[in-house]
């Protein structure tokens, strides 16, 4: 039933209809109204039976959680910028020990300086940690992801980060349907963990492991969560077949079929995208949008299919590394550059890829950005060789002693 609460709110609401038995919580904006409202549901009963533990730390909370699934309870945490960092150690501990914790991050930027707004900076940091990450658009699929999460974690044995966006969507009220419990119950059995420890039964899990045996644990772990780019459509259609709403899965496309120049972000900004991208087809202009939902593990087929033909590509990222280039716009141009040899005997022309830094610190991505950036590429004024950083004010950076190379940074 569709009814009008918070993000955070209906994030919560919609982990508790998945049944967690240990909730490990540490607040920090702007996850904390997500963990508090669960607080609420497990001291009214409303969520029983449940364990929920305030720990001193971020650090102690995805501690707690790895311990409770390894001991066989299904497990939920929830942090965001810092406090994903804090939790740096343990995050690849839950992955390689193939515990199906499920974590919400509110992503929020990393500092110095200290900033408590938006950007993907935190996710990005522990993209290569072993987490499948889903990254919602709308707190309707923030919802809907949190479900799939906890059906794909327990399948594949896996962690699942639930990513989307800080304040923007966490503290955003809109309408939003939480599926029933009968349906999440139709979607998510009772947890069976693939392995338990257990006084009666005392075994060892997360032993060391020499030079002559740690690639062969490393390949098996790629291996395993490859198995998500195929197990990630298939829990969509199942919950698009049990709510009637089509959610999640990997890419999505958003007017492509004749698009010559496509946007491809992640998160809430595909909003603004989607209506510059309506605009602008009024206007005659070819242009189309796609979403990538899953970031780990890259999509990489069902980018090359949903980019095939385009001209140009503009990837809007919400972080970078800091003297490298993006993330997202990284995997997009490695993507399309090792595209698949194509039968015509005529080779396609290259697609060229603009990469952007936008919305960085919860520096708004407004529509007059988003169309004066597609302006800007179409009518050749930005360089596809150089990160280009959206709005950025010049007058802030006056008297810094910049390298000709930031100087020439457009």
């Amino acid at each position: 039933m569709l009814r009008q609460v918070e993000g955070s709110r209906a994030v919560a609401d919609a982990v508790a209809r998945c049944r967690p038995q240990v909730i490990a919580a540490y607040p920090i904006s702007p996850q904390t109204h997500i963990v508090e409202a669960l607080s609420d549901l497990v001291r009214t009963g409303e969520l029983a039976p449940c364990e929920y533990l305030m720990v001193e730390s971020e650090f102690g909370a995805l501690s707690a959680c790895i311990g409770a699934s390894a001991a066989g309870a299904r497990a939920y945490t929830a942090t965001a910028s810092q406090g994903l960092l804090f939790m740096a150690e343990a995050i690849p501990n839950a992955s390689g020990l193939g515990l199906p914790v499920v974590m919400t991050v509110a992503n929020r930027a990393i500092g110095a300086p200290i900033n408590i707004w938006n950007d993907h900076s935190d996710a990005m940091s522990q993209r290569d940690a072993g987490w499948i990450q889903l990254f919602a658009e709308s707190n309707q699929e923030a919802v809907d992801l949190h479900v799939q999460a906890f059906v794909l974690a327990e399948r594949l044995s896996l962690p699942v980060m639930v990513c989307m966006d800080g304040f923007v969507l966490t503290h955003a009220v809109e309408e939003v349907d939480v599926p029933e419990q009968d349906v999440v119950d139709s979607l998510l059995p009772p947890f069976v963990p693939r392995q338990v420890l257990d006084p009666a039964a005392p075994v060892t899990i997360g032993a060391m492991v020499g030079p002559e045996a740690f690639t062969e644990v490393k390949y098996l772990a790629a291996v395993q969560q490859l198995r998500a780019l195929e197990e990630i459509p298939v829990v969509a259609e199942e919950f698009t077949r049990a709510t009637g709403r089509t959610s999640g899965g990997l890419v999505s496309r958003y007017r492509t079929d004749d698009a010559e120049t496509v946007v491809v972000a992640m998160g809430s900004v595909l909003g603004s995208v989607k209506d510059v991208v309506d605009e602008l087809r009024e206007d005659g202009v070819r242009i189309g949008a796609v979403t990538v939902t899953c970031f780990r593990p890259w999509p990489t087929d069902e980018v090359r299919e949903a980019l095939a033909g385009v001209e140009r590509v503009i990837v809007l990222n919400r972080a970078f590394s800091v003297g490298s280039g993006t993330m997202l716009g990284q995997d997009v141009r490695l993507t399309l550059t090792t595209r698949a040899p194509s039968p015509a005997t005529v080779p396609a022309p290259a697609t060229v890829v603009h990469d952007v830094v936008a919305g960085l610190g919860g520096r708004p991505v407004t529509r007059d950005s988003i169309r004066a950036l597609v302006a800007a590429v179409l009518g050749g004024e930005v360089d596809p060789d150089r990160l280009h950083f959206l709005d950025l004010d010049r007058s802030l950076l006056e008297g810094e002693d910049l390298t000709p190379a930031a100087k020439d940074a457009r």
